[in-house]
């Protein structure tokens, strides 16, 4: 139960031998060695482009509508919440100012019948 669960091994296929590459030429050429010259055949190529494996994502009218009426949906849901938040704010906000005033009549109402 408490032992760790392994993912299987990795199943891909080994990467394809290479050409090997002819070795290099010295870079001081010497009086009885002429410098070597590559032929443009003789020069490595680079790998032609592969096409991508994953899926692309392809819209229908449909989906787009979809898309479209959950992204009004979710923009609509946001902004009652904000909206409520902001108001509950402002309704909090006016009623510690209430009670302020009514604090501040009773302490001066207070002070004038000693």
């Amino acid at each position: 139960m408490f032992t760790p669960k392994y993912p299987a091994p990795d199943t891909a296929p080994p990467p394809a031998p290479t050409a090997t590459t002819p070795p290099a030429a010295p870079l001081v050429p010497t009086a009885d060695s002429a410098a070597p010259v590559i032929a443009p055949a003789d020069a490595p190529h680079a790998p032609a482009p592969t096409r991508s494996t994953r899926p692309t994502v392809q819209l229908t009218p449909g989906g787009l509508v979809a898309v479209a009426a959950g992204g009004t949906a979710v923009t609509l849901v946001v902004g009652t919440v904000l909206v409520s938040m902001l108001l509950a704010v402002a309704i909090t906000g006016v009623s510690v100012a209430v009670c302020a005033v009514v604090l501040r009549l009773l302490l001066k109402d207070f002070q004038t019948h000693r």
